[in-house]
């Protein structure tokens, strides 16, 4: 299925409507577009590879340019790098990192180098900064017009520090993540430039041809779909693979961003086929210490209908799972991990990069400037499969997350989640932030909109943002039509602050006639809270105080009591029950559904059957 079927497929409004309405959103009704044609010789003995690129880039913008800026990011992988000196110099470095960089050999360095640029039929000029090149047009490219590019380029590949390299830490030869000229993105913010430090990713949706010349003796697995299979073997095919000279190895991908593989000698490969769904690939080395492989296929595809099901349809025809790399990535159709690890922990990192697929390969946020959208989206519904699968934590699958936000924001270290992905100031922030804050933002909607709702609204937002780059406000704003209520609050604390939540019980008055119980807002981050009172005799009330700024409530279940809103003004708030209820106990929140920086102060037992008066000072009989 391609990029525009899925569009037209999902989208809820005719396609003359799709312009006009989104006009306002991060997606401004215009995407560019790439098509790679690449073929590359690898010298695998000596690190090395030639690469030649046709590139055919269509401008789908209302601008002209009069350049194209391409990512060179193995460039990083240099003494003096941006990516060497900020690892040395963070207060946290990545032990991954850490101080290698500055201390590879000339040999072990990474680099890519432009020799020959032609646009059309006219030689360029293709200068190069860092991490990014510059190619310069011969004349303004028009809206709506395009033009063929025409790359030669020669490149070595780095020692395996991050991401990419030769030889990981598993010994796996080749994981060639990032090993391109890649096209930046253009969009209604202009070109997104930013060196490579060693974090996340943005691209442009098109489409790969991509042959790769390498010894016989190597498998590969990778992104899109193997066309001569019965050329290669190893496993592809039931045919014997040549032990001398060189296979070509020929994929295609439509419709997606970016393109990744990797390769080893001692890779062996396994099919799961997905009823009515895609091709699964396994490719790993042939160690028969990993026996947790052997059981990692059915689960997988539990995951690939887990995420189907939950988020939407996935629209490729593959997925691979590659060892390699250093601990886990998602590219588009594959994904590289680190592969001698225990069943849960291997099962824990396959459906994390797995569900990046949905968040990072078909929604494709900018994840430079909203990390916590691929992220920590993706952990979330990781989570809930995860709890599925292995028959845990399922009253509270996000309690990892929860926890990790949390001791941040206690320990003073919390860094807004606006902040861009390279600039925060330790590695830590980024981390808590990006992937457990992100999960606990789209978790603790369901105390604000209900957790049904909030599971709806996913899909929604998977439905009409799918291919189309959406940001912060487009997903908010989808929250809001499937829900009614008003998210700006919600949304501006948690991304641009470090406000959190802390809801305290302050006093509880029981009389002949009534029960009434004084909370105190603590933290300044507003959101609803609920209450539940069970009585002496087990009895058990639930009740809903709405905050204002939603200017309405979520859906009370039966039985649950609405009351009065609290606005975020008011410090206190005074919940009058006209029933006495001795011997009671209440609790904040009871289903743990927001992040909560003390509950230690979130619930009181009065303990007896006798008329009480609470303080947070103690109890009076």
């Amino acid at each position: 299925m391609n990029r525009l079927t899925f569009i037209l497929r999902h989208s809820c409004a005719p396609l003359f409507l799709l312009v006009p309405t989104l006009l306002l959103a991060q997606y401004p009704g215009w995407q560019q577009e790439v098509e790679y044609t690449m073929d590359i010789t690898v010298d695998a003995p000596n690190h090395q590879y030639a690469g030649v690129m046709d590139l055919v880039y269509t401008n789908h913008s209302p601008d002209a340019l009069e350049r194209i800026p391409f990512h060179l990011f193995f460039n990083a992988f240099q003494p003096e790098s941006m990516m060497d000196v900020r690892s040395r110099n963070i207060a946290d470095p990545d032990r991954r990192v850490g101080d290698r960089i500055v201390n590879l050999p000339e040999e072990e360095w990474g680099w890519i180098k432009v020799n020959f640029a032609q646009v059309g039929k006219t030689e360029v000029e293709f200068t190069t900064n860092g991490t990014i090149g510059w190619l310069n047009l011969p004349k303004a490219l028009a809206p709506g017009k395009k033009t063929r590019i025409h790359l030669e380029w020669d490149a070595q590949v780095p020692r395996q520090v991050r991401r990419s390299g030769w030889m990981n830490a598993q010994g796996v030869e080749l994981s060639m993540t990032q090993w391109y000229p890649k096209a930046c993105e253009y969009d209604h913010h202009g070109w997104h430039t930013n060196p490579y430090v060693g974090r996340e990713f943005h691209g442009i949706w098109g489409d790969f041809d991509v042959t790769i010349h390498l010894d016989a003796a190597y498998m590969i697995g990778g992104t899109g779909v193997l066309k001569n299979a019965s050329e290669c073997g190893h496993g592809y095919a039931d045919v014997a693979t040549p032990d001398e000279g060189q296979i070509h190895w020929h994929f295609l991908a439509e419709d997606v961003h970016d393109f990744a593989w990797a390769a080893d000698p001692d890779f062996v490969h396994s099919v799961r086929q997905v009823e009515n769904g895609p091709t699964l690939h396994f490719i790993h080395q042939n160690d028969t210490s990993y026996g947790a492989w052997d059981d990692l296929p059915a689960i997988t595809e539990r995951a690939m209908l887990y995420y189907s099901e939950h988020v939407g349809e996935y629209p490729w025809p593959q997925y691979t799972v590659i060892e390699g790399g250093d601990g886990g990535m998602e590219y588009p159709m594959c994904t590289l991990i680190r592969g001698n690890r225990n069943l849960r922990s291997l099962v824990g990192v396959t459906a994390h990069e797995m569900a990046h697929a949905w968040f990072q390969g078909i929604l494709a946020t900018n994840e430079s400037l909203h990390e916590w959208m691929d992220e920590g989206f993706t952990s979330w519904i990781e989570s809930e499969f995860v709890a599925e699968e292995f028959n845990e934590s399922k009253d509270h699958p996000h309690y990892w997350a929860y926890g990790g936000y949390l001791n941040l924001v206690r320990d003073g270290g919390e860094e807004p989640l606006a902040t861009h992905a390279d600039h925060y100031v330790t590695n830590r922030a980024y981390g808590t932030g990006a992937y457990s804050k992100g999960e606990v933002l789209l978790n603790q909607l369901g105390a604000i909109i209900g957790e049904d709702t909030r599971n709806k609204g996913i899909q929604r937002y998977f439905e009409e943002w799918s291919f189309k780059h959406p940001g912060p406000i487009d997903f908010k704003r989808v929250m809001e039509r499937e829900s009614g209520l008003e998210l700006d609050t919600y949304f501006q604390y948690m991304l641009n602050s470090t406000h959190h939540v802390d809801v305290a019980v302050r006093s509880v008055q029981v009389t002949t006639d009534s029960t009434i119980i004084t909370m105190e807002r603590i933290g300044t981050l507003p959101l609803p809270v609920d209450v539940r009172i069970v009585t002496a005799d087990g009895t058990s009330t639930d009740h809903h105080i709405p905050q204002v700024v939603t200017q309405g409530h979520r859906p009370l279940a039966e039985g649950e009591q609405l009351h009065a809103h609290w606005p975020w003004t008011h410090p206190t708030y005074t919940l009058s029950i006209p029933t006495s209820m001795p011997g009671c106990t209440i609790s904040v929140d009871p289903k743990k559904l927001t992040a909560d920086a003390d509950r230690s102060n979130n619930q009181v037992s009065l303990g007896n059957g006798m008329i009480q008066e609470w303080t947070n000072t103690g109890l009076k009989n």
